[in-house]
């Protein structure tokens, strides 16, 4: 436990976030499209395996299992009358991860899985409810801070930052996912979102912290990019989360084969670009978390 706010950490010295949890999951059992979020009360243990991992290779903030914690979401798998208990569940075993010493607890809540009128079917008010239900369950549970990631729209993202500022989170990150152009010239969202644009809303609405994780063609190189663009639109501390390189197929599966120290090579030049906290996503594992520490401290130490 910290009594440290995580955004003010984050301003002192660069700290270290964790890897990929949905594929250490299906390593440990999870069938393809099973609710990972309800291993929080029906195998704690492998949930805490995966995350002592990370914490035993250096990450310092680490998410809970609680992405797709949301009642919208639990509602597919039959567990929303668990939200509560999956999601302070999450938040204990994340905290037990590190064992005694000092981190960060970071809340996830990922996308609803609806689109919002008048696109889709989910009104801004169910949508808004959902959020702050999951919101209020993770700050109960004594998380860190909340971080709201994976987003593509800025309607969904302006609800989740509102949600957590109301269940009063302690530090609240929004994250987008960016895909690289098919000329490699520039990142945006699905939805059109620019790193420019998500920086500016970010800000306004009042979290504390811009971020970026996964998406199409996101890598360390490609974290450093938007992480520029961020620090040069915002001064807001700044968390990366990219993925381990770029996807292969085999099989019909995206597959990511960058080693740690290759992906770990990239981690100067997104502190250079400003990155607050760096940590991994898709492909990721505790071995590259460790390469990532064995730099991130490496530039602590220069400072």
């Amino acid at each position: 436990m910290t009594n440290q706010l995580l955004h003010e950490a984050a301003r002192e010295r660069r700290l270290v976030g964790d890897g990929a949890m949905g594929t250490q999951l299906m390593l440990a059992g999870l069938e393809q499209g099973g609710c990972g979020e309800a291993w929080n009360f029906t195998h704690p243990d492998r949930v805490l395996a995966i995350q002592r991992r990370y914490a035993d290779a250096g990450a310092a903030c680490i998410i809970t299992n609680t992405f797709g914690g949301s009642r919208i979401m639990l509602r597919r798998h039959g567990h929303e009358r668990e939200l509560a208990e999956i999601n302070q569940a999450g938040a204990r075993i994340t905290r037990e991860a590190f064992g005694g010493r000092p981190g960060f607890v970071l809340g996830d809540v990922g996308p609803l899985g609806a689109l919002l009128e008048p696109y889709g079917d989910l009104s801004a008010a169910d949508a808004q409810a959902a959020l702050e239900e999951q919101c209020a369950a993770l700050v109960a549970g004594g998380v860190d801070a909340i971080i709201i990631e994976t987003q593509t729209g800025l309607e969904e993202l302006g609800l989740a930052i509102a949600a957590a500022k109301a269940a009063h989170a302690p530090s609240v990150i929004a994250s987008l996912a960016y895909d690289l152009s098919l000329d490699g010239t520039f990142y945006k969202t699905m939805m059109g979102v620019s790193p420019e644009q998500a920086a500016e809303f970010v800000a306004e609405r009042g979290a504390d912290i811009v971020a970026l994780n996964c998406g199409a063609g996101m890598d360390m190189p490609g974290a450093a990019r938007v992480a520029q663009i961020y620090r040069e639109t915002c001064a807001l501390p700044i968390m990366v989360q990219p993925n381990a390189g770029l996807p292969v197929l085999e099989n019909l599966k995206a597959v990511y084969k960058q080693l740690p120290a290759d992906m770990a090579a990239g981690v100067p030049e997104v502190l250079a670009a400003g990155a607050n906290i760096v940590g991994s996503c898709c492909g990721s594992t505790p071995d590259h978390t460790r390469a990532i520490r064995e730099e991130v401290d490496a530039f602590n130490r220069r400072r």
